[in-house]
């Protein structure tokens, strides 16, 4: 794990103490930039849905001490995360809406409902393996999550 910071770049392994100190990481640098603690609220919520699709669904095959890349780039304005597995990858799009009344007996896409519904972005690579998100702090109004 690297020196926190406001741009950091971490290898994780799905060893919850250490998932639990990046997230406390970027936490911590959104509290220092004052973003209001439902931004965060939000922040911890998709990093951890993403975190655990990707050791969960993107490592399924792989051995379970196969690392996740996380990145995240903090500014007083918005914030950037990816996260990428070594795994085969998805298609985000071929995952069945959970909202449905046909679906709502089937355990898949929550998680990915609720990145969308708490970051201001959320986008796939074309493998399905690195999911990258914007959250935008709404304290300082919209911008560009380019």
């Amino acid at each position: 794990m690297t020196i926190p910071g406001d741009n950091v770049d971490l290898v994780l392994r799905s060893e919850r103490a250490e998932i639990d100190r990046a997230i406390e990481n970027l936490l911590g640098v959104l509290e220092r930039l004052n973003y209001p603690d439902a931004a965060r609220f939000a922040v911890r919520l998709a990093i951890e849905e993403g975190l655990a699709n990707a050791f969960n669904h993107g490592h399924k095959a792989l051995p379970k001490d196969t690392p996740v890349r996380l990145e995240f780039k903090a500014t007083p304005a918005q914030v950037h995360i990816s996260i990428e597995d070594q795994g085969p990858g998805f298609k985000p799009a071929a995952v069945p809406d959970p909202t449905l009344d046909e679906n709502l007996e089937i355990p898949t896409g929550r998680g990915l409902l609720l990145m969308r519904s708490y970051m201001s972005k959320v986008d796939y690579n074309d493998r399905g393996n690195r999911v990258s998100m914007v959250y935008r702090n709404p304290a300082l109004g919209s911008g560009s999550a380019d």
